[in-house]
């Protein structure tokens, strides 16, 4: 008698993680930048959060982030209840590739750190999307601005980690190439949860789907209502240039 034939199914993927923040606070020099300070992150959107120099925004990453320095804190978790440690990578404004290594072996370094066999083959894969295919042997001083960004983006995307924060990430590079990053980034991050910090209106608007603008002292956070269209956005879209305006009125910059 032959055994019955059991049903297969499919593997459902994660729900997108999304994160909570409760009761931030920071104090610096005496000042709190911000204090009872909410914020939450929708799971696979890319958010950006914008704001003045000086506001507090790469320390409220940091915090998201698990860097936590002294005079921040907060109680931070994802939407399962559990700890954001280990699920989170991140992007920096500058590229942080070392000098002795060549593009392939920076984007493999997170797995070599933590005693992982490195997957070769997916990091030239993930190089190959990012358009630097033919540079993965060669030594980051050879790259310009743009493909060393490009390089730590494809090092980001090889933590493979539901969380990205980004701290700025685009904006040491020209115009030309910002844009063109910017879009790659919306591309190759799609489904993750993405956090991006900026003090450009027009990048948060262009990347967003959920804007949050932090202003005053201390600091509280607001969500731009009615974002037109779905990202990357093309900044000289009208509608996209009536939410500029919004956003530079909440900042309280005179247009």
């Amino acid at each position: 008698m032959s055994s019955p034939v059991q049903p297969t199914y499919a593997h459902a993927s994660p729900p997108p993680l999304a994160i909570r923040l409760r009761s931030a606070r920071l104090v610096y020099g005496g000042l709190a930048l911000f204090d009872g300070l909410n914020l939450d992150v929708a799971g696979g959107c890319f958010t950006c959060l914008l704001g003045p120099s000086g506001i507090g925004k790469s320390s409220l990453l940091r915090l998201l982030a698990g860097l936590t320095a002294v005079g921040v804190s907060g109680e931070l978790h994802g939407d399962d209840g559990l700890p954001l440690a280990g699920r989170v990578a991140w992007m920096a404004q500058q590229d942080l590739l070392l000098p002795w290594l060549n593009v392939l072996d920076n984007v493999l370094l997170g797995s070599r750190l933590r005693g992982e066999r490195p997957d070769r083959q997916r990091a030239l894969e993930l190089l190959a999307r990012v358009g630097l295919a033919d540079s993965a042997l060669v030594r980051p001083e050879t790259l310009s601005g743009g493909m060393r960004q490009r390089a730590a983006l494809a090092r980001t995307l090889m933590e493979d980690r539901p969380v990205v924060l980004m701290d700025e990430p685009f904006s040491g590079l020209d115009a030309l190439t910002r844009l063109r990053l910017q879009a790659l980034a919306v591309e190759l991050l799609a489904g993750r949860t993405v956090l991006l910090i900026t003090h450009d209106p027009l990048e948060a608007l262009r990347l967003g789907d959920q804007v949050l603008v932090m202003n005053g002292r201390p600091a509280t956070l607001q969500t731009l209502p009615d974002l037109p269209g779905v990202p990357p956005r093309d900044p000289g879209d009208p509608a996209v240039q009536v939410a500029y305006r919004a956003i530079l009125r909440r900042l309280e910059v005179v247009v």
